[in-house]
């Protein structure tokens, strides 16, 4: 008789285990059908119109870069910043060259790559990129559902998208810092089950951590893991343990991984570039305009230059205001012990980062991109915590397991639905979403108009003035590279391009010549010199990014340029 029940049992077990193996798989399977649909949706958010705005500045001198490696290989062009980023836009170029030469594209015009959108693709797709590796992150730390949120939030956030739609450091610095930790977990989960050869897990963290440090000049961000990993060494039954041998071999392999990925570190050039950027010899203005004022920017001011708040502010304005109240919602989360022990590593970031960085003088807004996660990550949190008291508070009428699912999962995609509408409405320019918090639309490039705009209008102004500036026509504006560069492209070398913030220069100027007076281009050097300068004369022109007037081109005549030389 028991014989029989055992045979029965197991038979009955046998298709259970099926189910449950077919279960797991068509589970792993939507997943990754979820999470590859995110990246798509993110990346077409990124890469749409990539070239729609007008190279900055700072993009600027990253196609400098490229033009000099391309030109003399491996040298020290814009040394201060490592080279991963440099030779993925190298390839970015060339290959958008290549394509632009096809005859497919001679038959289409409209398939042309345009330089700028070439500079910016690699960002682009990176940052569409992060999803997954916030999930996978996440997933580790909090488990599925807070991780799906998580990677939805970055795929449609506004703010994240802007970050990923210029040619700048961060956003590939926060990749391989996730992918590093990403490794990391997974490593502390493998010794943790017994498995015996958690190693290779490590060294993928080294390797990832060496294309970080490759990426930006941060190696105290390595704190972050090192300090997550300590506080596990106390406890006694921990077998997530590396030894000296292998902490040895570990940063040996982060070491071969950065030479390999920035080997222009060997050159005595990239030094003296380094030594001149971290004395503060590279900084060619004077100030930051942050909500109307200005303030000096520089980090060694401390409390004396760009507000503590400054990143605070960004936060209350910048994110939607759905996941801004999840996050406060989540940030309580963080501090309960039912939360899990994953919130450690959250603490150590916002440690390492968030706080030295409010306190230093200088502030850009690209440096809080490797914050944002923080800010979503808690907000999943928040969001799942909602999500589940919405659905309890009709529990009486959903009675089953897969409708109380279904209520979440409704719940959070009317939350993360906020962002990707916002990201739609205010397409392609990003950077301009305000929230209602904020002033909305209206309020538009007043926070942070230097990272709003990021020279955004500058081509156009250019183009303008190509058109009507006679020969030899003096062109001042604060980015007078820039200027000459989209000048050389109209076939306007003649033109002369000089920086309004030199007295000795624009003491120059005169009758017919241009003056571009661009939105986050204020500083001290020639605050009086713009005010005068708009209160007695109407621009020629306006130029607009989306909706909101971001330059002014003005052509001075006799009248405006004895004003001007007065101001002077």
């Amino acid at each position: 008789m028991s014989a029989s029940v055992e045979i029965v049992s197991q038979a009955s077990a046998q298709p259970a285990l099926f189910t449950m193996r077919r279960e797991r798989t068509a589970s792993r399977a939507l997943i990754i059908a979820a999470l590859a649909l995110l990246v798509i949706l993110g990346f077409g958010f990124r890469a749409t119109h990539l070239g729609a705005e007008g190279l900055s500045e700072d993009e600027m001198n990253k196609l400098s870069a490229v033009a000099d490696y391309r030109a003399h290989g491996l040298t020290s062009a814009n040394g201060e910043h490592p080279m991963l980023m440099k030779a993925m836009l190298t390839a970015s170029i060339v290959a958008a060259e290549r394509w632009n030469s096809t005859a497919l594209v001679a038959s289409h015009p409209s398939l042309l790559v345009s330089t700028e959108a070439a500079l910016r693709l690699p960002a682009a797709a990176f940052g569409a990129l992060t999803s997954i590796l916030i999930y996978l992150l996440v997933l580790e730390l909090f488990g599925v559902e807070v991780a799906f949120i998580a990677a939805a939030l970055w795929a449609f956030d506004p703010t994240g998208i802007g970050f990923n739609r210029i040619a700048k450091e961060d956003t590939f610095l926060l990749f391989f810092f996730l992918l590093a930790n990403v490794f990391w977990l997974r490593g502390q989960r493998a010794a943790e089950s017994g498995d015996p050869k958690p190693q290779k897990y490590y060294w993928a963290t080294a390797a990832a951590f060496g294309a970080m440090m490759a990426s930006k000049y941060l190696p105290h961000l390595i704190a972050i893991s090192a300090s997550y990993y300590h506080i596990y060494q106390g406890i006694p039954r921990t077998r997530w343990r590396l030894g000296k041998r292998r902490w040895l071999i570990f940063f040996s392999v982060m070491g071969a991984v950065f030479l390999l990925c920035n080997p222009t570190i060997l050159l005595p050039g990239t030094w003296h570039e380094m030594r001149l950027f971290a004395s503060e010899h590279r900084i060619t203005h004077d100030s930051y305009e942050f909500m109307g004022t200005l303030y000096h920017n520089q980090i060694t001011l401390w409390f004396r230059g760009v507000p503590w708040y400054f990143y605070f502010v960004f936060t209350g304005v910048k994110i939607s205001l759905p996941v801004l109240g999840a996050f406060l919602v989540g940030l309580p989360l963080l501090f309960r012990k039912r939360t899990g022990d994953g919130r450690y590593l959250i603490f150590f970031w916002i440690l390492f980062w968030v706080f030295p960085l409010s306190v230093l003088g200088g502030k850009f807004t690209r440096y809080f991109t490797f914050a944002l996660p923080i800010v979503l990550i808690t907000a999943a949190l928040g969001i799942q915590f909602a999500a589940r008291g919405f659905a309890e508070l009709f529990s009486r009428f959903l009675r089953s397991e897969g409708a109380l699912k279904a209520a979440r999962s409704t719940f959070a995609a009317i939350v993360i639905a906020f962002p990707a509408v916002a990201s739609a409405k205010v397409a392609p320019h990003y950077r301009l979403f305000t929230n209602s918090l904020g002033g909305g639309s209206k309020n538009a490039g007043y926070f942070f108009p230097h990272d709003e705009f990021y020279d955004s209008g500058v081509r156009d102004a250019v183009n303008l003035i190509c058109k009507q500036a006679r020969a030899g026509a003096s062109v001042a504006s604060e980015t007078p590279g820039l200027v000459a560069y989209y000048a050389h492209i109209a076939g306007r070398d003649d033109l002369v391009t000089i920086s309004l913030s030199d007295r000795e220069a624009r003491a120059q100027l005169g009758e017919s010549d241009f003056i571009i007076v661009a939105r986050g281009r204020r500083y001290f050097s020639n605050e009086r010199l713009t005010m005068e300068l708009t209160e007695h004369s109407a621009p020629l022109a306006i130029i607009r990014t989306g909706d909101v007037p971001s330059v002014q081109v003005f052509k001075l005549d006799q009248k405006t340029a004895s004003v001007f030389q007065e101001s002077n």
